[in-house]
């Protein structure tokens, strides 16, 4: 259930008496998300099922008193979390100032939903086209004491992996190659090619942590890479056998697909930083 709308209702009065009556030109809002997938069908607005798309344009509605549309960098799958997801909007409201967009919106948002930065962004940027690259990160508990609120957002395998073998393997994904063996069924993309610009395992307690950035994923495709990944080191396999599984184009041969619930999409790097310079913040 939303919070209460106190703080946002004195954020949207700072700067205007009028509060949201006051209009101006068409402004291109950025913010940046936070969200609990758990109870998400996924980003996109879906008919029936609650989506995050649904519920942030829902909020923004009630609080701008227009229709709204927002676009993101990540489309995010059912059941996974963001903790950097960019997204943009338009809207014709004036009265909110540049630094109040996350307490504003904040008052009409559930719980699993939280903005963390905003600002007005050019008129050209568009969350999704704009963005240079994306990271996400993939949770897992690999032995020991499992404690059961971690399984909410990790992969729980059934042995201790060796990270030296996993960053081996791992290596064989860095650089621009056709992905088409971790590509889901239905994918409608129209070229399976992807250019991966890193990839490598370490352990952050409780956690053993996947990190993978690229310019842009295929549906599913983290997950895929994480589930053979995780069948190689558990068979023993030689490491070069995902830049085998990668060449044969064959989605039948590769590993099983790793729950939604261990992946969060971490952030989205946008020009003139873009990947390379590490420090645009999302």
């Amino acid at each position: 259930m939303a919070g209460q709308a106190t703080g946002a209702e004195a954020a949207l009065a700072t700067g205007a008496e009028a509060g949201l009556a006051a209009a101006s030109a068409e402004r291109n809002v950025r913010l940046t998300l936070a969200y609990d997938g758990t109870d998400f069908c996924g980003w996109q607005r879906q008919k029936t099922e609650r989506t995050v798309q649904q519920v942030v344009e829902e909020a923004l509605e009630r609080m701008l008193g227009e229709s709204i549309r927002v676009n993101a960098a990540g489309r995010t799958d059912s059941g996974v979390h963001a903790v950097g997801q960019v997204v943009n909007f338009r809207t014709r409201v004036a009265s909110i100032p540049e630094d109040r967009w996350p307490v504003a919106l904040n008052g009409y948002l559930p719980s699993d939903v939280q903005v963390l930065r905003g600002g007005v962004a050019p008129v050209s940027f568009d969350s999704r086209r704009s963005a240079s690259a994306r990271s996400y990160r993939y949770q897992i508990l690999d032995s020991g004491a499992r404690l059961p609120h971690l399984r909410r957002y990790s992969y729980a395998v059934r042995s201790a992996l060796d990270v030296g073998y996993l960053n081996r393997a791992a290596a064989h994904l860095v650089g621009e190659q056709d992905f088409a063996a971790f590509a889901a069924a239905g994918d409608s993309s129209a070229s399976t090619v992807r250019r991966v610009l890193s990839a490598s395992f370490f352990p952050s307690a409780p956690y053993l942590i996947f990190s993978i950035a690229a310019t842009s994923f295929l549906w599913r495709m983290v997950r895929s890479i994480v589930g053979t990944l995780v069948e190689l080191c558990e068979q023993r396999a030689p490491a070069s056998d995902l830049a085998a599984l990668i060449a044969r184009r064959n989605r039948g041969l590769v590993g099983q697909t790793a729950p939604a619930r261990g992946l969060f999409l971490e952030r989205v790097w946008y020009p003139p930083d873009g990947w390379e310079g590490h420090s645009s913040a999302s």
